[in-house]
């Protein structure tokens, strides 16, 4: 079991502020967790990954939240946020 301390730890978060995630691209190992942190005091946010191996949708993400996704199979994914379509972010997973 990961803790969200050890999740912090070991660097694996995204933070989602200002309609970007940040980093914009992720390199991890199959299994890893990756917390997606709402940083926006005012804004909603909603990640999904939709593809052929792995999908994930968050549902909407409200202000301060914080949101674990473990990446079970190995490939490249692209991150999206259903309320800002110009939020992207690559996940590369080895």
């Amino acid at each position: 079991m990961i803790l969200i301390g050890d999740l912090e730890a070991s660097g694996l978060m995204v933070s989602q502020k200002g309609r970007a995630f940040q980093p914009g691209n992720l390199a991890l190992s199959r299994g890893e967790t990756v917390m997606f942190v709402n940083d926006d005091s005012d804004l909603l946010h909603h990640v999904f990954v939709e593809s052929d191996t792995f999908s994930f949708d968050s549902g909407d993400q409200e202000p301060g939240s914080r949101t674990p996704v473990t990446f079970t199979e190995r490939g490249t994914f692209q991150v999206l946020c259903g309320i800002h379509p110009k939020m992207k972010l690559v996940v590369k997973v080895n």
